[in-house]
């Protein structure tokens, strides 16, 4: 299980305003690098039963408002040129990744990364786009 995740809650026992914190996959790392918010963590779950296990990539931006991309798991084929940022468990057993490109991570490595949700149409590749919404990344730096 994940921190601040109860087991086996659906969308409608989220808690307002908490912020699901992504498990740590970097080594020698001990902090969460990226979070959900409760609409992301929402929307997900709504896409999760149309499409199936998800993921997120971010491969482009450089700041707050920058998009991450959200597939059905598999369907972006990750690499060693990716940096995989942590794991969220939203339906119990079931992982749900976030990938960086490794060329992204080198702007984004001293930020914490939030995932919330905005009105208005994302990218066509991604799978909340039809929704009329968009995954929006929020950042500050480390340790602030």
């Amino acid at each position: 299980m994940m921190p601040n995740q109860e087991s086996g809650r659906g969308s409608s026992a989220l808690p307002a305003g908490a912020v699901l914190e992504a498990a740590v996959t970097l080594p020698g790392e001990n902090f969460s690098r990226v979070a959900l918010t409760v609409e992301a963590q929402q929307l997900l779950l709504k896409l999760r039963e149309q499409h199936g296990p998800l993921m997120f990539h971010q491969s482009g931006g450089c700041c707050d408002g920058s998009s991450p991309m959200c597939y059905p798991d598999g369907d972006f084929i990750t690499s060693e040129a990716d940096v995989l940022l942590g794991t969220f468990e939203l339906t119990p057993g079931e992982r749900l990744d976030f990938w960086m490109s490794l060329e992204q991570f080198e702007y984004w490595k001293h930020t914490h990364l939030t995932v919330d949700v905005v009105t208005g149409r994302g990218s066509g590749f991604s799978v909340e786009a039809p929704e009329g919404k968009r995954f929006l990344i929020r950042s500050r730096l480390m340790g602030s």
